[in-house]
């Protein structure tokens, strides 16, 4: 943090370890708080904070808000809750399911509570996740930070990410993860800055940069000069130019409740369904749109969320079923 704190202004406590630690949690708040930096708390189950005895996380949020004001900025909630249906991790939301529908309301039944619980302390809740954005917004969360890693498409996810965000009147934002399973682990040093700058242009409210400190083959953590240099030339950058502001004039949507994972063409739906009769057409659709249109467009899925008012933001509508629609 010492590092890093004149070219960034928000910190995002990560590790459960942390906030359980009611001491430690204090602890470093208190740094980053004196060091003016906004910041992020994840929480995880309340059962681990049992050693809290008669103090809540409900309470702690409270009482931080008072104390940290602006600075304090969320409560993170359950890291990646799509990524564990799609990937049947073993925090798994839904076991089994009858249709789309079923998924989607088991899903949003399981999350809800989750999330609420810190909504109601006043501040806003946010999570990372790698697929399902949308059904993240139906649960309730305010923002959700799609994941930028691996060899994902970085187009695909800010137009699911966007899409989502904008139709449930929310925020999103990416995170900047993992890249390989080895060293050098995280993307270079170039490819963030594209990343960076790729995600604040499209919209972003929120652009993290992943970090582990248990990795000895980098100065910080994942982290080298080359990242850091990245993160400084960002910085300099966002200074100096605001967000492109282009208004997005294409949506794609897809069937209702449809929680297909987008990262190939045999993903799963729902982590419960192979591919479906649907998909090989909506995969190579959405791979056409970015090859035409880049990160300019967004995914949309068409249940009752899809309000008027949403379809009517954009001039152009395709549909899953071949259907164009110009509101």
């Amino acid at each position: 943090m010492t590092e890093v704190k004149n070219y960034t202004n928000l910190v995002v406590l990560g590790l459960p370890q942390v906030s359980i630690d009611r001491a430690l949690l204090d602890q470093s708040c208190d740094y980053i708080y004196s060091q003016d930096l906004y910041f992020m708390v994840l929480f995880t189950n309340t059962s681990q904070y049992s050693g809290w005895q008669n103090y809540t996380p409900s309470q702690w949020v409270q009482d931080a808000k008072a104390k940290y004001a602006e600075k304090f900025l969320a409560v993170y909630r359950w890291d990646e809750p799509g990524g564990d249906q799609l990937d049947s991790s073993p925090y798994k939301l839904v076991k089994s399911a009858e249709n789309y529908s079923d998924a989607t309301q088991q899903y949003v039944n399981v999350l809800k509570p989750e999330v609420e619980y810190y909504q109601n302390t006043g501040l806003d809740v946010l999570t990372a996740d790698y697929g399902l954005y949308w059904f993240d917004y139906e649960a309730g969360y305010d923002t959700v930070l799609a994941e930028f890693g691996w060899n994902n498409s970085r187009s695909m996810q800010i137009a699911l990410a966007r899409g989502a965000a904008e139709a449930h009147n929310k925020t999103w934002g990416a995170m900047i993860t993992w890249t390989y399973t080895e060293p050098p682990y995280i993307e270079s040093g170039a490819r963030l800055l594209e990343d960076l700058v790729l995600a604040y242009k499209n919209g972003a409210k929120y652009v993290v940069v992943f970090n582990y400190p248990e990795v000895s083959t980098a100065s910080y953590g994942l982290l080298g000069q080359e990242h850091l240099s990245a993160m400084k030339q960002f910085w300099n950058y966002s200074s100096t130019y605001g967000p492109s502001g282009k208004s997005i004039e294409t949506a794609y949507v897809l069937p209702e409740d449809y929680g297909f994972g987008f990262r190939n063409s045999q993903d799963t739906i729902w982590g419960l369904w192979s591919a479906d009769v649907s998909t090989s057409k909506i995969c190579s659709d959405v791979n056409m749109l970015t090859q035409l249109k880049g990160a300019e467009f967004d995914i949309l899925i068409n249940n009752s969320t899809l309000a008027k008012d949403v379809k009517g933001q954009y001039t152009e509508l395709i549909y899953w079923n071949g259907n164009r629609v110009n509101p």
